[in-house]
């Protein structure tokens, strides 16, 4: 069973910048995409960023430029800069098997930027 554990989160000024950790419990076997999203209140969730075990990236054009999705062995990573008050937003990490059903999400972690 894969447990996603997010880490990094927190409250930051216009500008700065914050990285966000995911890491996994289990084996990710089967898994070969990793992303995050994020869901602002009152807003549905969207996709931030993604990674394919292959190492392609994909963006969301409103943070691409400013953010970079890695990973490295079981965890993923979000490096977030030029942070703008229009990313305040709870982050979950989801990893994927795109071939099955298989689909797991982390506890979700807080950004806030501060104008």
């Amino acid at each position: 069973q894969v447990q996603l554990v997010e880490s990094g989160g927190g409250l930051v000024q216009a500008g700065g910048s914050l990285r966000l950790s995911c890491a996994s419990s289990g084996s990710i076997f089967g898994i070969n995409r990793m992303a995050w999203y994020r869901q602002a209140p009152g807003k549905q969730r969207e996709l931030v960023a993604t990674i394919t075990n292959g190492g392609s990236t994909n963006y969301a054009d409103s943070v691409r430029g400013r953010f970079t999705i890695s990973s490295a062995k079981n965890t993923v990573y979000l490096q977030m800069n030029s942070l703008k008050p229009e990313d305040t937003a709870v982050y979950y990490c989801n990893f994927r098997n795109t071939y099955t059903t298989n689909d797991y999400w982390g506890q979700g972690t807080q950004v806030t930027v501060s104008s």
